[in-house]
């Protein structure tokens, strides 16, 4: 009698994150791009007030890369399943019609590995921290890695 075969289970969970924008310029509309090309929405849209801004989100990673590092998915996830990141609009790309800005920050996921994501629970969240403002004195713009990387916190409210 033959033995079937065990093929291991591929991992897939929901995981948190928060993107935290810190001291950007007051008066723009900032928010998390939803979709891609012309076809997105921006969700959870903040217009920013001398305070850092705060974006929290879930996302579905699935290990099914063949390096074996996470494969984010969903909506919010842009671009190559080995650099996935996510879009924060800006001022006109956010819908803030009267802005002079137009410009989109780039977060990129690289960094996060199933290490990290086994230790996320409901309670808690992968936190990334960005400067909100650029060296030009406008928003932020194009990739902006996470200053200290990607951490694990305590989600908001819990």
């Amino acid at each position: 009698m033959k033995k079937a075969s065990k093929t291991p289970k591929k991992k897939k969970a929901e995981i948190w994150l928060r993107i935290v924008l810190v001291a950007p310029p007051a008066g723009v509309d900032f928010g998390v791009q939803e979709g891609k090309g012309n076809d997105y929405i921006t969700i959870q849209k903040q217009r920013s007030q001398d305070a850092d801004l705060t974006f929290e989100f879930a996302m579905t990673v699935k290990d099914n890369r063949d390096d074996g590092l996470p494969n984010f998915l969903g909506p919010l996830a842009q671009g190559p399943s080995t650099s996935r990141f996510i879009y924060i609009d800006i001022g006109k790309y956010a819908g803030q019609i009267d802005s002079c800005w137009e410009r989109r920050i780039k977060v990129p996921l690289v960094g996060i590995t199933w290490d990290v994501i086994e230790k996320d629970s409901t309670e808690l969240v992968l936190e990334a921290r960005l400067p909100g403002t650029g060296k030009d004195g406008g928003p932020s713009c194009a990739t902006v890695k996470p200053t200290e990387g990607w951490k694990v916190c305590r989600r908001l409210g819990q």
